[in-house]
């Protein structure tokens, strides 16, 4: 046995051990599709009409430096820009390359990245990929923000996500901006977690809270509400040419093909129509609080659409799971190291598909 596959069988003793699940039929409580947008049909019919009019490729041929670049590119990147209110978009391939690409970028030496303890891995993962000095802070701690921003001098950088991804709860950005403005840091907010969900036309927590100005980037993300794939960051103009010159995994990735734009397009002229789905899930998380405050258990304070039950132990977690999944009801544990020890959970996803009787059914299995 050598070294990589000691380290599988160590996993497996500590039920550690990560699978790629293929889920039965069953309720919905563990995807990204909070708006269920993944197969909505008007939305795949504003696809069809948008890929009739762009030039038809299976690949994008290279890099967006090389041969991959088109004027649709740059046209659906324009939409982009106008829609966030922004002078430049530039698209990844993912939210991990883009998260990974814009702050090892920015990460440069001089420069302090104070980053909220929770952020997202792919955002971790940036912060140690660039050479600037890394402090964390509290999670959703202003007084230790302030702290921490009052003790490093020079270039700064703030990094949060305005949906924490695991534990549901929202960034307080009115207080963090004027944080940032006190000490003459930079803000970059993760949006992965808000866009479609916040803001009348869907466009995030940032530009609903009219902050837009106030943000130096924020990077959307189309593979969980909007239901497609892929990823923008969003910012002033000269932030786009400073990630063409300088954003590794941008430079270094065979650009998104056309068919990747033409969604992205089409998400954007449907967003504006999904309220009837936003307002359906805002009924449905406030019903689940409901049920959730009149139950047992170690819930997190969350009023997004991420649930979090804290039930800590790798087994212990992992059992709840299969005995909701036995009901018919697919909701996935959270183990370390996604979360630290102890806070082992079952993260339940909320969309504007799910029933009051599905949520009636899942806390009857639970309690």
């Amino acid at each position: 046995m050598n070294i990589y596959q000691k380290a599988l069988e160590d996993r497996k003793k500590q039920h550690l051990l990560r699978v790629l699940p293929l889920l039965p039929e069953g309720i919905d409580f563990y995807s990204n599709d909070y708006l269920g947008l993944s197969d909505d049909p008007y939305l795949q019919l504003i696809i069809e009409k948008e890929l009739k009019e762009v030039p038809a490729k299976n690949g994008a041929t290279g890099s967006r430096l090389l041969s991959g670049n088109s004027e649709y590119a740059l046209e659906v990147e324009k939409q982009i820009a106008s829609f966030h209110k922004v002078e430049s978009a530039l698209v990844y391939t993912s939210g991990y390359t883009a998260n990974l690409g814009l702050i090892a970028s920015l990460a440069i030496k001089g420069t302090t990245l104070i980053c909220d303890e929770l952020i997202h891995a792919s955002l971790i993962d940036g912060v140690r990929l660039g050479h600037a000095q890394k402090v964390r802070f509290k999670h959703n701690d202003l007084t230790d923000l302030q702290d921490k921003l009052e003790k490093n001098e020079g270039d700064k950088i703030v990094i949060v996500e305005s949906v924490y991804s695991m534990d549901g709860d929202i960034c307080p950005l009115k207080e963090v901006t004027k944080l940032c403005k006190k000490y003459d840091a930079h803000l970059i907010v993760d949006e992965a977690h808000a866009i479609g969900i916040y803001g009348d036309e869907g466009e995030g927590l940032v530009q609903s809270l009219g902050f837009e100005n106030d943000v130096l980037a924020r990077i959307i993300t189309y593979g969980k509400a909007p239901g497609i794939h892929g990823a923008a960051v969003v910012g002033p103009g000269w932030l786009k040419e400073y990630q063409i010159n300088f954003s590794r995994s941008m430079i270094f990735s065979t650009a998104p093909p056309n068919h990747q734009f033409a969604c992205i397009s089409a998400t954007y002229q449907h967003l504006a129509k999904t309220n009837t789905k936003r307002n359906k899930l805002k009924e449905i998380i406030e019903y689940f609080i409901q049920k959730r405050k009149q139950s047992g258990g170690e819930w997190l304070d969350s009023t997004s659409q991420i649930q979090s039950l804290i039930i800590p132990g790798n087994k212990e977690v992992l059992d709840i799971a299969e005995k909701l999944k036995e009901a018919g009801i697919n909701a996935l544990p959270i183990r370390k190291p996604s979360v630290t020890e102890g806070k082992e959970r079952i993260r339940f996803c909320l969309h504007s598909y799910n029933t009051k009787e599905e949520i009636d059914l899942l806390f009857e299995i639970i309690n």
